[in-house]
């Protein structure tokens, strides 16, 4: 397996994290972005949360794509379609439509696992 697992969220600066309502039973599995429900926000909480359990294993980062959107993102959107946020682990769309730690955590399992 090569490290650090690449993650990639990529959405729009004031959008919601989440299709569903921003409420205190976190199915998301994220606490410290309570009850922003924003993409900025929530990504700051998943990235601390999966900077603890998985240390430089694993590289998140945010790409806003406000001010335009690069080629290879483009790309996905006409092949996928898919709901903002855009997950990325390492180049490949993940269908999560949402921030959420277990999905990610499920998804990076996943990777680590077929090495």
């Amino acid at each position: 397996m090569d490290y650090p697992i690449r993650v990639e969220v990529i959405g729009l600066k004031d959008i919601a994290c989440s299709p569903f309502p921003c409420d205190n039973t976190r199915s998301c599995g994220l606490y410290d972005c309570y009850p922003s429900g924003k993409l900025v926000v929530a990504f700051d909480a998943l990235a601390s949360e999966i900077k603890a359990e998985y240390a430089e294993r694993v590289e998140l980062t945010l790409t806003l794509i406000d001010d335009g959107v690069p080629p290879y993102i483009e790309k996905i959107i006409e092949e996928h379609f898919p709901p903002l946020p855009i997950i990325l682990v390492n180049g490949e769309y993940v269908p999560m439509g949402r921030i959420s730690l277990p999905l990610l955590q499920k998804e990076l399992e996943r990777v680590i696992s077929r090495g």
